[in-house]
């Protein structure tokens, strides 16, 4: 009997959406294979293997280039004991797994989830299997299982026996799955650690994997749409009489309220009767808003009476008053775009009976979600299936676009319909990193020790936007991310006897999201930028002053020690040459970084090398590793130097990236990796690797020129990258 869940959109998201991220994942029969409940033989959720030998690894977790699919084969292989070059995959679709009531779990990919949250049960998934497939064997040889072992995908027993993994497979498949198999000790892995090559490199090289936006079916009709240029307005009216008599086109339509949409036989003839479209809007009461009125309010969010409190220890009031010394700063971080590669995009059919969705998703089951919501339709009637991602970085968890597509399909029962945004409608229109800003005051004693540390964070929260069950007594515990106490989520690395560390709230109309890194980027900046600017006040080095508040917290101490250690400090930097260093811990990882920058007519930069250490626990593939860390700056670098999104009569300004630009190759500084493989944990690379790389290059910028730049972008400074 199907399981049908009573399921709304919110539901799903909802347990993806906490400690700053959020996604799911799924897939289709365009890219890679999908699994199905025919699939066989199955052994366990997990594995399949076929008589030819071929071990097929279902995902649950979405591929968006970050490596995990790679990654979390290597898990499963390791306690399988299967030949490597064997290994395919297929993506169990959010759809089946609720009709199986959810047996692969969550889907997410975001927060740097896909390995540090489901490493455990993978790798039990493989050595379930191995063990089905030697009591198979033992079974045939009837010779107790103790006798036989597997390695690579092939199984011997006594006296010679030998058989291969796809021989006993159909056997193996119908023996109970072992709960709970004893897994290897870490000193015994052959594949886990090791920097095997991704199994997706050669399909996405010969263009065998699909993106969404490459969909196509017999029939399609494509649609493009256009929504309120300021957020939280309405659709007035529109001419649909203008623009019907134009070549292919089909249907002119409101789509929910703030939305309109043309659809045709091609997509440029959609996008075309769009843009000639004439449609009045109702922009609200958000149309005189600006960045500067946004400033000004966040301003005095810095000096209200009272916040929520993240962290507090000792008497803040004390230290400061008895201080010797008070050091002040304000630092601002601006709305940054996901500016994803492919824009967004997804495919529907929908009919009276079944509704499916092709798409580029983070978020499988926020995806079907939406596709429900939006269909009308019974949960097992709907399906998502997922594809290759053109780019992720949080924006493709919100499922908007899949909601769209299905009303847009529901005109035309039957017929493929796809959707696809332009990149000004995706730029102008979509969710942002949230704009804060943050007020910073260090009380020094006589012999210049860091006693007090106030921070009053005045900005966005993405919780009360999206999830605000989730709220702590009306506190978002994400704006703190980096600056807890202690915790997997951000632990602050420095231990000062008086902190308080607070919020005030201040939303405005344009919507939060999580951007990778999510508030983590701009609290490394903060935090980092100020430890600087305490160890100038105090007289000291900036590694040394960082080092006598980090004898508590060894692992930050790890990392920022492996990164001054490579760069050279202390020593004389080549001539020209400037250095500076941050720290900072999120999503179950440590990272630091120490950059070298020369500064030309003072704001010329010329980054020349980053060292990045990176104490993730366990280090499951470091070349992949050392991918993410040098992608991660790319993103990081170019959203200091060159990103931020700016707010004109309540609309986005950057509409394309002649506006919204990106470092270039010839730009990015040599990027030197360490992995510190300590062990004992599971921690994140694609999000926590990012948030160092910039507080980093911002204090060689003072090094380097004595002026201390505490908003970004830096362009906005007329500081540029060479």
């Amino acid at each position: 009997m199907n399981f049908v869940p009573k399921i709304t959109r919110r539901a799903f998201v909802v347990g993806s959406a906490a400690a700053g991220g959020l996604t799911l994942g799924m897939d289709l029969p365009l890219g890679p294979r999908a699994a199905s409940a025919n699939t066989t033989p199955e052994l366990g959720i997990w594995v399949v293997v076929k008589p030819d030998d071929t071990v097929v690894f279902r995902i649950a977790r979405s591929e968006m280039g970050q490596g995990s699919l790679t990654g979390l084969c290597q898990l499963v292989a390791e306690e399988l004991e299967c030949d490597w070059s064997k290994v395919t995959t297929e993506y169990p679709t959010p759809g089946e797994s609720l009709k199986r009531k959810r047996v692969w779990g969550a889907m997410n990919a975001t927060g740097s989830r896909s390995i540090r949250e489901s490493n455990e049960y993978v790798r039990q998934g493989g050595a379930s299997a191995r063990m089905m497939l030697l009591q198979a064997a033992a079974n045939e040889w009837k010779v107790p299982v103790e006798q036989c072992k597997a390695e690579n995908s092939v199984i011997t027993g006594p006296d010679g026996k030998r058989t291969t993994f796809g021989k006993v497979a159909d056997a193996a498949s119908k023996l109970p799955v072992p709960e709970k198999p004893k897994l290897k000790d870490p000193k015994d892995w052959k594949v886990i650690g090791k920097p095997v090559k991704r199994l997706d490199t050669l399909d996405k090289l010969t263009g065998k994997q699909a993106y969404s936006i490459d969909v196509k079916m017999p029939n399609m009709l494509n649609a493009a749409i256009k929504d309120c240029p300021v957020f939280g307005g309405k659709v007035k009216s529109f001419d649909a009489a203008k623009v019907s008599g134009m070549k292919g086109v089909k249907k002119v339509m409101k789509v929910g309220e703030g939305a309109v949409a043309v659809v045709a036989d091609t997509w440029w003839r959609a996008k075309t009767a769009l843009e000639a479209l004439p449609v009045e809007w109702d922009n609200g009461p958000n149309a005189s808003v600006s960045s500067a009125s946004l400033a000004k309010w966040l301003e005095e969010g810095l000096t209200a009476d009272t916040g929520l409190v993240g962290t507090k220890t000792g008497d803040i009031d004390a230290a400061l008053s008895g201080a010797a010394k008070k050091v002040e700063a304000v630092y601002a971080y601006p709305f940054q775009n996901h500016v994803c590669m492919e824009p967004m995009s997804a495919t529907a059919v929908w009919t009276q009976n079944k509704c499916e969705v092709w798409t580029s998703t983070q978020n499988g089951e926020a995806a079907l979600a939406a596709a429900i919501e939006a269909s009308g339709l019974p949960g097992d009637k709907c399906d998502v299936h997922k594809m290759l991602l053109g780019g992720g970085f949080g924006r493709r968890a919100r499922s908007e676009y899949v909601s769209e597509a299905v009303l847009i399909a529901k005109e035309f029962p039957g017929t493929p319909i796809k959707l696809t945004k332009t990149r000004e409608e995706d730029m102008t229109n979509g969710v942002y990193h949230p704009i804060t800003q943050c007020k910073l005051v260090g009380a020094l004693d006589k012999d210049n020790n860091l006693t007090g540390l106030r921070i009053r964070i005045s900005g966005q929260s993405i919780l009360q936007a999206v999830r605000p069950e989730a709220m702590q007594q009306g506190r978002d515990p994400i704006v703190f991310q980096g600056l807890f106490p202690g915790g997997a989520e951000g632990a602050i690395g420095y231990t000062v006897p008086n902190m308080l560390i607070d919020h005030s709230m201040r939303n405005p109309h344009v919507p939060p999201w999580f951007w990778r890194g999510v508030n983590n980027n701009q609290n490394a900046i903060y935090l980092e930028c100020f430890m600087d600017e305490l160890a100038q006040a105090a007289g000291q080095d900036s590694l040394e002053f960082r080092r006598k508040l980090m004898s508590k917290h060894p692992k930050h101490l790890g990392v920022l020690n492996a990164v001054a250690e490579r760069i050279g400090w202390g020593k004389p930097a080549p001539q020209g040459v400037f250095r500076g260093l941050a720290q900072q811990m999120g999503y179950g990882s440590y990272v630091a970084a120490a950059a070298e920058i020369s500064v030309t007519g003072g704001n010329k930069v010329k980054i020349h090398r980053i060292v990045a250490a990176t104490d993730c626990g366990h280090a499951v593939n470091p070349a992949q590793i050392e991918r993410q860390i040098a992608g991660s700056f790319v993103y990081g670098l170019s959203a200091a130097f060159l990103g931020g999104i700016t707010i004109k009569d309540g609309a986005v300004v950057e509409k394309n990236f002649d506006t919204y630009d990106s470092m270039r190759i010839a730009q990015m500084p040599k990027v030197e990796s360490i992995i510190l493989q300590t062990g004992g944990f599971w921690g994140g690379v694609g999000e926590p690797t990012i948030f160092v790389a910039a507080p980093a290059v911002k204090n060689a910028f003072f090094a380097a020129t004595g002026k201390r730049i505490r908003t970004l972008p830096l362009k906005d400074h007329g500081i540029t990258l060479v």
